[in-house]
């Protein structure tokens, strides 16, 4: 069963790049590195399942031949195309996730290592 697409299209990030005040983005975390860190794993996610989106659209018009003269515009095709690139790159969108705070995160725990005595 394939997993429920998020609807992208009403997401409220900002579809250009805008200054963001770097306290407030380390206030959750504590460490602004920790942060681009998951903000930068939700935008890998989030580019994964709009590609996979976009190739599943975009199949209906593959054709596969060996003749490259064949192969023609469709608009339809290209208006699917250009849909996709005026939404919020994947970056802006998990950032905006990250401040409305929809983003789950856990830190992984240090493994306990036992203190060996010399062996002599």
């Amino acid at each position: 069963m394939p997993e429920k697409m998020i609807d992208y299209k009403k997401s409220k990030a900002p579809v250009t790049t805008i200054t963001r005040n770097i306290n407030e983005l380390e206030e959750s975390t504590g460490n602004i590195y920790e942060t681009v860190m998951v903000v930068a794993k939700r935008a890998n996610q989030i580019a994964q399942e709009l590609k996979q989106e976009l190739n599943s659209k975009l199949e209906e018009f593959a054709y596969y031949t060996d003749n490259l003269e064949e192969v023609f515009e469709n608009r339809e095709q290209i208006e699917i195309s250009r849909f996709y690139e005026r939404l919020p790159k994947p970056t802006l969108v998990a950032l905006q996730e990250y401040l409305e705070g929809e983003i789950y995160w856990r830190r992984a725990e240090p493994e306990e290592t036992e203190e060996k005595a010399p062996v002599s």
